[in-house]
């Protein structure tokens, strides 16, 4: 027994060593890792620190240039609203510069001619006449109405197709 007890002896004085010296290695890891653990918290601190301390110029950046934007778009909104009302003045102007100019139209168109009543040129009367507009020849009269120019003539005798003077009444031929 005696052997036995120093076999066992002498393996058993190695396996504490072995526990020992991974004792102290995971001890010797473990301090390593909190040295590193408390250099990161210290980094991450400091970049905590700085960027809470930039985000209230951040704010104050972006709510200044909201109040710009908003700014903006008022401007714009104000000039817009400025131009169309210029526009809408405009158009307004031109209407009635328009209209003045139909009625004057209008009035030239129903002036009376020499001796007779007023009637309007370029149409064709109840009582079978033409009324000569600007621009008229007996030509034009003729295709106006799809009669032949010696019709119109033979209609109105003594008609001198070169002097048709606006206003002067013409006898239109009937088909």
């Amino acid at each position: 027994m005696d052997t036995l007890s120093r076999d066992s002896n002498s393996s058993g004085s190695i396996l504490p060593l072995v526990g020992v010296i991974a004792g102290g290695l995971a001890l010797v890891l473990s301090a390593t890792a909190l040295f590193k653990l408390a250099t990161l918290q210290k980094t991450v601190t400091a970049h905590d620190e700085a960027i809470n301390s930039k985000i209230p110029a951040l704010e104050a950046t972006v709510n200044a240039a909201a109040a710009k934007a908003e700014t903006d778009i008022k401007g714009l909104r104000t000039g817009i609203q400025t131009a169309l009302d210029q526009v809408g003045n405009e158009i307004g102007t031109i209407n009635a510069k328009i209209t003045k100019i139909e009625e004057a139209q209008k009035a030239r168109a129903v002036a009376p001619v020499k001796g007779g009543s007023a009637a309007p040129t370029g149409v064709l009367n109840a009582d079978g006449t033409y009324t000569v507009a600007s621009g008229d020849s007996l030509s034009k009269i003729a295709r106006k109405f799809a009669v032949k120019v010696d019709a119109i003539e033979a209609e109105n005798p003594g008609l001198d197709p070169t002097k048709l003077k606006v206003g002067q009444k013409v006898r239109i031929p009937k088909k």
